[in-house]
């Protein structure tokens, strides 16, 4: 991992957790993600929105290290970091949240949560129990009313699952998270348990990243929304000053709301 100082900038009064800068990932001919900047403060929700292909996922990861970018510069804690892999990351304290959430179906809620970073024994046992209460403690935090510590995860529910794979990032000190598509397929009741967890997430300091084609979580959620349209960002506006048709115009139509014609604001009903 490469480490280099980035460039003096401007006194503020806060400085972001992380910032993408002018990054760009292709395959082949095909610009994926195209001179694209976005960041992220601690706290913070950054929804990430577009259309299918717009490149919300290649850019994520291109962070977390899945994917690094032809070029660009990646800034965490005001140091360039190179993120090679998921690992160096990790290390840095960004963690994936995947749609499909990545947990071993047939094991338990500690299992899961310290998946190859197991805890053992002085005699090189598993140690069971302190992976039990280390679990308990995070979720408790997260979700005080999760019983399931004992059963496999294929047993559990939606928002459950989501708060294993949630606890998981959390112990091993996230503090900027990726959270790609976290309501997707799920009910109204687990939508609003996954909705609480990011609300906790928030309250206890974590940047989060928000891919999602639900436009009443990126409302709900979101301090502020980036919008991709054809591998670049429309832009990024902040959650209170636009409306949910300001956000699908720039989604579908590829423009910030003052360039917006009342006629192409009306063909998106």
């Amino acid at each position: 991992m490469t480490v280099k100082t980035a460039p003096a900038a401007v006194a503020q009064e806060r400085t972001p957790i992380v910032e993408m800068r002018n990054i760009n990932v292709a395959f082949g001919g095909v610009r994926a993600v195209d001179d694209v900047s976005v960041d992220l403060y601690a706290g913070e929700v950054v929804g990430l929105v577009g259309g299918n292909g717009a490149g919300k996922s290649t850019l994520m990861k291109a962070l977390s290290g899945a994917h690094p970018p032809d070029s660009g510069q990646i800034v965490v804690d005001g140091q360039i970091r190179e993120i090679r892999s998921p690992t160096i990351a990790q290390s840095l304290g960004i963690e994936t949240i995947y749609q499909t959430l990545a947990l071993a179906e047939n094991q338990t809620a500690p299992a899961n949560m310290f998946l190859g970073r197991e805890l053992v024994t002085r005699w090189g046992m598993l140690d069971d129990g302190s992976m039990e209460a280390a679990t308990r403690e995070v979720m408790g935090r997260l979700n005080p009313l999760f019983e399931g510590f004992r059963q496999p995860v294929q047993e559990l529910s939606g928002g459950q699952r989501q708060a294993v794979a949630i606890a998981r990032a959390v112990h091993f000190n996230a503090r900027i998270m990726i959270m790609d598509e976290p309501t997707a397929a799920l009910g109204p009741a687990e939508t609003a348990q996954v909705r609480d967890l990011i609300r906790q997430l928030k309250s206890e300091g974590i940047g989060i990243f928000l891919i999602s084609h639900d436009i009443h979580d990126v409302f709900d959620l979101s301090d502020r929304i980036s919008v991709m349209y054809h591998a670049k960002i429309v832009g990024t506006v902040k959650r209170d000053d636009v409306t949910t048709d300001d956000v699908l115009a720039m989604i579908i139509l590829g423009k910030v709301p003052e360039q917006v014609t009342v006629e192409e604001r009306a063909s998106l009903h």
